[in-house]
Parts: C-alpha cells; structure tokens; sequence
C-alpha cells in the first residue's frame, strides 16, 4: 500500500488510474476502519476511541509527498496516513484499540497508548540506530494537544545541522539534509502556545518543515471562532508569509475535499522545504468530522442541522468519489464492488484481531480454572474458592487483570495451608505477575548494556602542580574537550553561543566550532528543549541549556510528557539521548533561587535527575552521558562557578557515576545526607559539630534520578544508626523522596535508633534581601541545631540542652 511518489504529469493514464484507486482504497479502508472501531468501544471491546474520519485526503496527498528519510510529529487523527504508507493495517488498528501488549501485533505501543498514536521503530533490537534514510520515519506520538510541536523543529534542524556541517557522519541518519519534517495539528490546538513558539523559532531558523493543519472549523464543541482570531489561522499567521523583504514561511490554503488541489499543495510543499529549507504551512480547510470529537459524545450535541448536512455533503471521502465517478476512472459498479470487498475485509480483520487478542487471555483462564478447581477440593474453605472459580468462568472474554485478581484473591482463603495444589497455584500467580507486569512496564530506563549506570566511573587525575582555577574553566575546558570528541555534539540555549553562556562555562566556544553547533536561541524554553528531542531523534547529541532551573517550567510539559516517556511508550523502539543542561540553588530572590526538585523527580521519571556539588563532577556527568544513550537533566550549582576547584587532567574522559552517593566525610554518630550546593554548607557544619563531640558522617547524592543504586545511605545507617536528610527543596519534597527510599526502599528503618528527619527550605521562596537566603534555606545553624538536637534525645547527659 505504500504510494508511488510519481506525480500524475510522470505516469500513464493506466498507471494514473492505478494511483487514484488505490487512494480510494486506502480512504475507504481508513473510514471502515473509523466506523467499526466506534461500535468496538461503544460496544466494550475497547476503552476510547479518538478516529481520521473526515481527515482521509489531506493525508493520501501528504503520504505521496512523504520521502524516505523524512520524519512526522503528528497528531492522533492520522491513520489513514500511517495507513498509506505501509505501517498500519487494518488487522493492527484494532490490535491497537484493543491495546494488545504484543508489540509484534500492535506496533505502535504494545497497548501502552491509545490507538492513534504512531510510531516507526528507529532502533534494532540491541538499541543501535536502524538506517533511517532507508524508511519513513514517525516519532512516537502523544495525545497532549500541541505537544507535538517542539520536537518538530529539532527533526526539521537536523536537516540544516546534516546540510552544512560536513564532518558529521550522516550514515543511518541523512542525505545531506534533504530530509523534510512533517508536522500536523487539529486547528483548534493551533491556539496552544507550543504551535506558535514552534512556529516562530522554525521561521527564525528556517528549516525543512512543513507544517499542516486539519481544519474541521470545531474544537470538540467549540467553533473556530472561539479558538483563532478571524477563526483563520493562516489569515493569523500572514505575516509570517515570505516576500521579498526577508525570510519567514511559504504559507499554502487547500480545500480538504479537492484531491488534485490537494496532491499539488503538498508537493509543492515538500519541494520548497526540501529543496531550499523553507519552512511551509498547509492550511487544509472545509474538513469534517463525521463522527464526532471522540468516542465520548455526540457531536449532534452541539452543532446545527445545518452544519451537519453541509458535512455530509462535503465528506472528503463522498466529493473523492463524486470526482472519481465523474473522471471516468472507474464505473459506479466497479466502485461499489471495492467497496463492498473492503467492508469485508475490514471486518474480517476486527474479528481476527479480537481472536488474537483474546487467544492468550483464553488460554490462560483455562489453566487457571483448573488449578482453582484443584485447589478448592483440598481446601476446608472449597465453597468460597469455588465462587471465585465459578465467576471467573463467566467472564467469558476475560482480561489480564481478571485472571490476576481472581488467583490472588483465592490466596485469601489459603492462608496456612501447606497442599501442593496451593504451591502449583502459587507459582502459576508468580510466572503470569513476572511475565504480565512488564508488558506494561518495561523500558522506563534503557535495557541495553551502554546505559547510563552501567558506564564505568572514572576518577579525574591530576598533576602534583595542578592549578587551581574557576569552576567555569573547567566546565568550558571539558565541554572543549568533548566537542571535539563527538562531532554530532551540539549545545544551544539563551546566551549560549556569543557570550559562552551567561557563567562563561562555554566561552570561546562558538568561535571555534561554529554558530551551528554552539548556538544561540531566542526566549524560547519549550521548543529549546523540543529542539534536543528532534534532533535526538535523529542520531546527533544535543544539550539544550535552560539558563536558569526556574525557567525550566516552562519546557516541563515537553520534557516530562514527551521526553520521559519516549523509550516507554516506544516500548524501546525510538530513543532521544538529550541532555538538558542548567543551573539553580543556593542564591537569592524568588525566581532564581531554584530547588523546584520535588516536581521533577516525580514528573521527569524516564530521565536520570543529577545534582552535581561542583562543576568538576559537573564535567564527569556530561562526560558519562556522552558514553550512553539516555536523556538527563544536569543542575549545575548557580553559586559555584567562581570557587576554586583543581583542574583534571583528563578532562572529556573522566566520569562521575551516575545512582552512586559518594562519601564525603566518615563519622560515627549520625549520617547527614545532601545534595549540590548545600552540601558544602553540611560539610561545613560537620567539622563544626566535632567540636561538641558529634561525629557526623557526610554523603552527597549525587543523582536523585536514579538514587543510591548499591544502597551505600543503608551501609552508613548501619554504623551511625540515625538519619538527617537536608534539602533547599519546599517541606514535603526532595526530601520526602529520599526518606521513603532510604527508610521503606532501602530498609534502612531496621537500623536506627532515632526518628529519621529532614530539614528542608521554607514552604515560600526566598525573598530578594541579602538575607531572603539564610531566612528561607537551610542554614548552617539551622543544620548544626537540628543534629544537636537529634543527640540531645538520645544521649540528654552527653548532649545537655543547646537552647
């Protein structure tokens, strides 16, 4: 099924006539596909169902304009266009709205997001790069209207990076940057912010995109009106249609239901981008929605009669027919005749994929029942197991969690029995838990031997006569060294390129490797972070900077819904290895004060979180991430860059574990556990409590994500026996994190002796004033007076009352 690139001008009238029925196909399997995949979630089989109905043209002519190499970020209505293209069949739609968690069957999740969203697998099986010049590529979609948008621009920059920087192997990856970035968005979700920051930074950058808007004139229930200005987005957007004064965009309006308008528009599109790195937006107007937003309401709710006879008239499908009628191409009897055999075949393909799905869960049943059974004639509470048999066996279609909730519940009427028909159930529970449970939760982290934890450490050497310098000078000397060590490595960011950053950790950089690779960015944190994913995607190694860890807010929705969750909800098939560099803690004022850490690590699982104390260990993450294939977030500390620190040696080939806490200081009374700017005031105050008799034994974190790894916070219980954990994050966050891992994770309640305690920041920001930190932070006092305390409750003779 996948399009002949030929435009008709190219091609035989027999070849044309082939091309058109085969459009027609694909539209009608596509809308079969819609209709009955309705009726599958209204009828139970399925959860939801968000279909491209009324979406079906725009997406033929987007198919035969799509070359291999190029790349889409797209949105959940484009089936017919996966369809197209050869990677969606019928039989794999309904595996997908059934959410089979074989990925064999359903390709795009394995059941992990709702049918809609498509993937192309970029990766082999062992996680190395498939040659993506060789296929159509898709990155994995997200249901988060707009979220599609910023990793658009990074696919599209890849183009211009592969184009003009010749000394980067472009094997696997690009054709000399002739590849095109296809994006597509519902045009209610172009009244996002993510639409028009993408919009203007691919306008300012001008790069291969090209951009299409579905326009079915409604958002759910709400008319264009209430979304866009004029209710037009590209009368909006003209001013940033190219003349002859400047660069901006092409900007192209079509009618949804005009086939030959349609396959012109789109490849006059995909030419000027190709070609001359033009950005491009397709406004495709005068669609519909035959079924409504979703499978959860009716759009007669909401719009007129007379509207809705206008979208039974103007069904892009029903004018497709009309024209080819009309054409000639084929006769009416022949039409009804392909129709007719691929309502069929789509129905034979929803019954199958049903039976296949259902096929495991079956069989399953079927071995439990016995074993219930079994087990219920040996046991003094048979009634009650038999019930919980007897139900199980009514659920005549039953799902993995029935079959897991039954065997364990029947655990319940078992307990102190010994029978060997309790112990073949007991492991019947355990192999289908061990075998079931990562189906749904594989692929968090990578799986594969080069990943992030499994790089070595490497400590940084030094000269007996080393020079102590800036902490800013080792960043910049080690970032020289990788740049040059990985020619696909980029960074770019907020004063990042002329400037060398606004701490000088990259200065004279650009100088020396170019403006494509030490970059500037305008004001733009959302589609700066999208820029990394994009061209992740696309086998460089970009770090995106965020200046400052406040600003990196306003690029969360991208990193934790898009970011974290690629390797999972790829199911392992597509990676971004992109580093986030920025920096916070420890300064003054609310807004740069920066420890927003209890947000992070909850909603950046998927990422490792590394909180460095100064930037020689700074320097070893990066060089450890360079090594791997993973995505991080880097903190660097705000205060630290003028400190003195020694420099390595080996900079660019030293590395600093990551999920491994270093010990800074031994002791004996208590462990005292921190992280990043802080921990030099704990470190501080350690030396301080030696002078009352306490010997505290210091940690650093190091990495919240993934944190302690060898449980080395558990091995310093076991001598200290008491536990303090200080944090600058609010009450309740960082901290409250490494307290349940220490204490339910690790175990470590068995070892102590005192209640295990945190002291944290204030539940405000600190205020501007020069002593808006010591007011709102932890303080050096503040940590000395809580271990004191802690002592004085175990030891009230040895430690009298300080205050």
């Amino acid at each position: 099924m996948k399009p002949d690139s030929r435009t008709s001008n190219d091609i035989s009238f027999d070849d044309f006539q082939s091309q058109i029925l085969q459009d027609y196909k694909i539209a009608v399997t596509s809308r079969e596909c819609s209709l009955l995949g309705r009726r599958e979630v209204l009828s139970g089989k399925a959860k939801f169902g968000i279909f491209g109905d009324g979406k079906e043209l725009p997406q033929l002519a987007m198919a035969r304009a799509f070359q291999d190499g190029d790349f889409r970020s797209g949105y959940y209505r484009d089936q017919t266009f996966m369809m197209a293209l050869g990677y969606l069949s019928p039989k794999e739609f309904f595996h997908g709205l059934y959410a089979t968690t074989d990925l064999k069957k359903e390709p795009m999740s394995a059941g992990r997001q709702m049918g809609g969203h498509f993937v192309t697998h970029s990766l082999n099986e062992d996680g190395t790069w498939k040659d993506l010049t060789k296929q159509k590529n898709s990155s994995a979609d997200i249901s988060c209207t707009a979220g599609q948008m910023p990793r658009l621009l990074g696919l599209a920059q890849a183009s211009k990076i592969y184009r003009n920087l010749t000394d980067i192997n472009q094997t696997n990856f690009s054709n000399n940057g002739n590849e095109v970035a296809w994006g597509t968005i519902g045009n209610a979700s172009t009244s996002e912010g993510h639409f028009f920051e993408t919009l203007n930074a691919a306008g300012v950058m001008q790069v291969p995109m090209v951009m299409c808007v579905w326009d079915d004139a409604y958002g759910i229930s709400v008319p264009a009106e209430f979304h866009t200005t004029k209710g037009d987005i590209s009368e909006v957007l003209k001013g940033l249609q190219r003349d002859e004064n400047g660069e901006g965009f092409e900007i192209l309006k079509v009618k949804g239901w005009d086939y030959t308008a349609l396959i012109h528009a789109f490849e006059n599109a995909s030419d000027i981008a190709r070609e001359n790195h033009v950005p491009v937006l397709i406004h495709v107007t005068e669609l519909t929605q035959p079924q409504g937003h979703s499978t959860s309401g009716s759009h007669e709710r909401y719009k007129s009669e007379e509207r809705l006879e206008w979208e039974r008239e103007n069904d892009c499908n029903k004018r497709f027919r009309e024209w080819v009628l009309e054409n000639k191409i084929v006769t009416e009897q022949e039409l009804k005749s392909i129709e007719r055999e691929i309502k069929q075949n789509v129905r034979a393909s929803k019954k199958e994929a049903w039976s296949e799905f259902l096929k495991p869960h079956l069989s399953a049943k079927k071995q439990l029942v016995q074993l219930l059974e079994n087990v219920a004639s040996k046991s003094p509470n048979r009634t009650f197991i038999s019930k919980i048999k007897n139900d199980l066996i009514a659920i005549e279609e039953p799902l993995k969690k029935d079959l897991a909730s039954k065997s364990r519940k029947a655990l319940r009427y078992l307990i102190g029995e010994t029978t060997h028909e309790k112990v073949l159930l007991l492991q019947w529970i355990k192999d289908f838990v061990s075998t079931t449970q990562p189906k749904f939760s594989s692929h968090l982290y990578s799986q594969h031997s080069d990943k992030a934890t499994g790089i070595q450490a490497l400590k940084p050497s030094y000269s007996d006569n080393g020079e102590q310098v800036d902490g800013r000078i080792i960043l910049r000397d080690n970032f020289d060294a990788l740049f040059n060590k990985y020619p696909q490595a980029m960074i770019f960011g907020e004063d990042t390129g002329n400037i060398g950053d606004v701490n000088q950790g990259l200065e004279g950089l650009q100088k020396k490797y170019g403006a494509l690779r030490i970059a500037d960015t305008g004001i733009r944190e959302a589609t700066i972070v999208g820029q990394g994913i994009g061209l992740a995607h696309r086998g460089l190694r970009p770090i995106a900077e965020i200046q400052y860890l406040d600003y990196i807010l306003y690029g969360l929705q991208t990193l934790s819904d898009d970011l974290a969750t690629l390797l999972y909800r790829s199911v392992g098939k597509q990676k971004a290895p992109l580093i986030i560099r920025t920096r916070g803690h420890r300064l003054e004022g609310i807004w740069h004060s920066g420890s927003p850490m209890g947000g992070l690590i909850h909603l950046l699982r998927g990422m490792y979180i590394l909180v460095p104390r100064n930037m020689t260990q700074a320097a070893g993450f990066y060089n450890t991430l360079m090594k791997s294939d993973e995505p991080a977030l880097v903190i660097e500390s705000l205060n630290g860059y003028r400190l003195k620190e020694k420099k390595p040696d080996n900079l660019g080939e030293f590395c600093t574990p990551i999920g491994k806490v270093e010990v800074m200081k031994k002791g004996s009374d208590i462990t005292l556990l921190s992280y990043g700017s802080t921990l030099r005031i704990v470190e501080k105050v350690a030396n301080e409590l030696i002078e009352v008799g306490i010997d505290a034994e210091v940690l650093d974190a190091q990495t919240l994500l993934p944190f302690d790894l060898e449980h080395d916070v558990v091995k310093s219980l076991k001598k200290t026996n008491r536990l303090l954990i200080i944090d600058e994050d609010v009450p309740g966050g960082c901290s409250a994190y490494l307290l349940q891992e220490i204490i339910e994770k690790q175990g470590g309640y068995q070892f102590l002796d005192s209640a295990p305690q945190t002291l944290t920041a204030k539940a405000h920001r600190p205020a501007y004033a020069s002593d808006g930190d010591y007011f709102s932070k932890p303080n050096a006092e503040d940590i000395f007076e809580k271990v004191y305390e802690i002592m004085h409750e175990s030891n009230p003779e040895e430690y009298p009352t300080l205050k």
